[in-house]
């Protein structure tokens, strides 16, 4: 009857395992078919697209000298010293490893002398036994939580330093700009600086237990086991360790760079769809929905495609992982524990059947445990190929953050206009002088390497307004990033004011999170604007009189008196009109009163009588006013202007009050 039933058992095993190979083939088959309708319907459409370059260039991703050495960087940054908090909690993982494995040691006496009690059909001594276990488990549970508690807090502490530290890079001075405008290395720093991070920190941690946790228990079976049954039997668990691990790190070293690849096209993914959020009104004013749901759907599809070719490759490898790691570990655990046993004379071949059983039972359960942990660290070697992926991604931003806070960038030329040499980046000078905007033989070049101007030459003095002028794309704006100091100097010397005394305000200004008086004072918070002593809420509200939005108070105002309207928090992007974003750059312009203001078609929007006086304020305050602006009611505000061609010519002269043709 038995082998009836094991014949039966197998051929319905058997059938159920064909049954589901079929499934699975099926299902294949039919989303091969749906992604091959999709990507015709997409050739049709000649979707393409490119974030930042041509072919990304992912970053090598393998197990080896060069992947240590990163993590090594990496982790410094995360634990900042031997006597750091972070070591603490590192020593308390440590601890309660220790601690979880001689639990186990515990356990498997513990069940071992309870087993026996059974067999031996004694009940008194079994309730005890099971009495003493049972109380055990509570100090058993707390260590395991104490476990997960530690691996959770480092996780969460090395994102924090790890963070911090890039933040710090990131947004140290204009790195975050250059890094969007002039470099073009990285397409998407969100998602390493948030998702990449915390996948890295997770990965990190889990290795750790997962490394050290198995170690552990080799060392302690091992010693245990060789003290009791010989040398030969760890040794045979310890030279399967060391060639199956060899094997499956082999097979895994593609994990890395697929690791790397998914992490890309996921960036690519969140950043087409940011685009969309981003630019919604002109893609609605154009209708082009479909065109870009198409654009994304190949994105996407470019995602799912990667992402199922890398659980393909995950599942056939986790066959051989499963295999090698688990199961043939348990075959070579079973045959080493039976080598004492088998052979004639040994000594824990003396003695009673009884304590035959107990020693075989005792360590077997050891060398299955032993087993189970070489297996473990088998298997480890998957995670650590996959953490090699998230090193690398990590790393690459963190190299990428250096280079541009060293001054350093690397960008794809789209031209070359090398023919006729005007400089290299940053081979020009900045010098920093109070009360004066003056350009000494400084050619205007793009990032690209366009040079719109070869040699400019100008100075203004603090009092002399300037109105510029010219054409799309003759180098107005390209000026004024020089000016900020975003784009380098290619030649020449820039004498300009310190930072925090040149401002500029863009067509479409920004508005910060936070409250009313924050959209006033920034970049600066209410306590730096307490600490600088010159300026109050009412000098702001003076200042929103005269751009003429004072009933914003009343209208934002919490019912409670006059000016209790500052703190009310709302999303100013929509809340303020065009007109009125414009006008309160304007009155932030006021608060900050630089030596110079950059005005770059910042009152388009306005009415000219506003407009009016808020240029008489700037006047009255002694801002010196760099305009671009094509409106002729703004020639009276202006003593000079400075006209550029967009054929490589400039003029800069001074206004005169009868002039009709100028600004044509």
């Amino acid at each position: 009857m038995a082998p009836a039933l094991s014949k039966f058992v197998t051929k319905r095993s058997i059938a159920g395992a064909i049954s589901v190979s079929a499934i699975i083939w099926l299902l294949n088959k039919k989303t091969k078919k749906r992604t091959s309708k999709l990507r015709h319907q997409q050739t049709n459409n000649d979707i393409q697209y490119v974030i930042k370059e041509d072919k990304p260039k992912s970053p090598k991703a393998h197990v080896n000298a060069e992947f240590f050495r990163q993590l090594r960087q990496l982790i410094a940054i995360g634990v900042p010293g031997v006597f750091s908090t972070e070591s603490g909690y590192l020593l308390l993982i440590a601890v309660a490893l220790v601690v979880r494995s001689f639990c186990d040691l515990w356990m498997i006496n513990a069940g071992t002398l309870i087993e026996s009690s059974i067999v031996s059909m004694n009940g008194p001594l079994f309730r005890k036994r099971l009495f003493w276990f049972f109380s055990a488990l509570p100090l058993v549970s707390i260590v395991n939580n104490i476990l997960k508690y530690g691996i959770g807090e480092v996780k969460l502490r090395l994102r924090t330093n790890i963070t911090h530290h890039l933040m710090d890079k990131y947004l140290k001075g204009f790195t975050y700009y250059k890094m969007c405008n002039l470099d073009n290395r990285i397409a998407n720093p969100d998602q390493l600086l948030t998702t990449d991070v915390d996948k890295f920190c997770e990965s990190c941690t889990d290795l750790y237990s997962n490394i050290a946790k198995p170690l552990l228990d080799i060392s302690i079976y091992v010693y245990r086991l060789t003290s009791t049954l010989g040398g030969q039997t760890p040794l045979l668990m310890l030279g399967y360790l060391l060639g199956a691990g060899t094997f499956l790190t082999h097979l895994r070293r593609p994990i890395g760079s697929l690791t790397v690849t998914e992490q890309r096209l996921e960036g690519e993914y969140r950043h087409i769809n940011s685009r969309l959020i981003v630019n919604s009104e002109e893609i609605a004013f154009y209708q082009g929905n479909n065109r870009e749901k198409l654009t994304l759907l190949t994105s996407f599809q470019k995602l799912i495609t990667h992402l199922r070719r890398f659980l393909e490759f995950k599942v056939t490898l986790g066959v051989v992982d499963n295999f090698v790691g688990k199961y043939a570990a348990t075959i070579v655990g079973f045959y080493a524990v039976s080598i004492p046993f088998l052979q004639k004379n040994h000594p824990i071949l003396s003695g009673t059947p009884d304590h035959r059983y107990k020693s075989y039972y005792t360590y077997g359960r050891m060398l299955i445990k032993l087993a189970e942990a070489i297996g473990r660290l088998v298997l480890a070697g998957r995670e650590l190929t996959r953490l090699a992926g998230f090193t690398a991604r990590v790393t690459e931003i963190r190299t990428v953050l250096n280079d541009l806070n060293s001054g350093k960038y690397q960008r794809t030329m789209v031209a070359d206009n090398k023919s006729e040499p005007v400089g290299a980046p940053g081979a020009g000078k900045i010098v920093a002088k109070d009360n004066i905007i003056k350009f000494e033989h400084v050619p205007l070049v793009t990032p690209n390497g366009d040079v719109l101007v070869k040699d400019l030459c100008f100075e203004v003095k603090s009092g002399m307004n300037v109105l510029v002028c010219g054409p799309n794309g003759c180098g107005k704006s390209s000026l004024f990033r020089i000016l900020g100091e975003l784009w380098p100097v290619w030649g020449g010397i820039v004498t300009k004011p310190p930072k925090g005394k040149l401002f500029y305000i863009p067509q479409r200004p920004y508005m910060t999170l936070g409250t009313l008086r924050d959209q006033v004072i920034y970049p600066h918070t209410r306590a730096e604007m307490l600490r600088r002593g010159n300026c109050n809420d009412a000098d702001l509200e003076e200042f929103l009189n005269v751009v003429q939005l004072g009933h914003l108070l009343e209208r934002d105002g919490q019912g409670k008196g006059k000016g209790q309207g500052w703190d009310t928090v709302a999303d100013w992007i929509d809340v303020l009109s065009g007109g009125e974003k414009q006008r309160i750059a304007m009155a932030r312009l006021f608060y900050h009163a630089p030596q110079f203001a950059i005005l770059d078609e910042c009152t388009s929007a306005v009415s000219v009588d506003v407009e009016d006086s808020m240029y008489s304020y700037c006047r009255r305050a002694g801002i010196t006013l760099f305009t671009v602006s094509h409106r002729k009611s703004l020639w009276k505000h202006h003593e000079y202007y400075l006209q550029m061609d967009g054929r490589g010519s400039f003029e800069f002269k001074q206004i005169e009050q009868d002039t009709e043709e100028f600004g044509s």
